[in-house]
């Protein structure tokens, strides 16, 4: 038969520290998200404006095979 399973007990976490010791820390961590967030941007626009210029190559030739089909 199967047991039931074990129920983990853990010890109590400490308080908190206090909010001068925390404040700083999440500053820092506030300005390299906001850092790494503009970098990840940056790469985005670089890809999405490769992406449209592709985009825009292919419905050109699309537009010249329509085009020259109808002839």
């Amino acid at each position: 038969m199967t047991q039931p399973r074990r129920r983990v007990i853990r010890p109590v976490s400490p308080a908190t520290a206090p909010a001068s010791t925390r404040l700083p820390r999440l500053q820092a961590q506030l300005a390299r998200q906001q850092a790494a967030l503009v970098a990840w941007t940056t790469k985005l626009k670089r890809a999405l404006h490769s992406f449209e210029k592709h985009q825009r190559k292919i419905t050109a030739i699309q537009r010249q095979i329509r085009n020259l089909e109808q002839f």
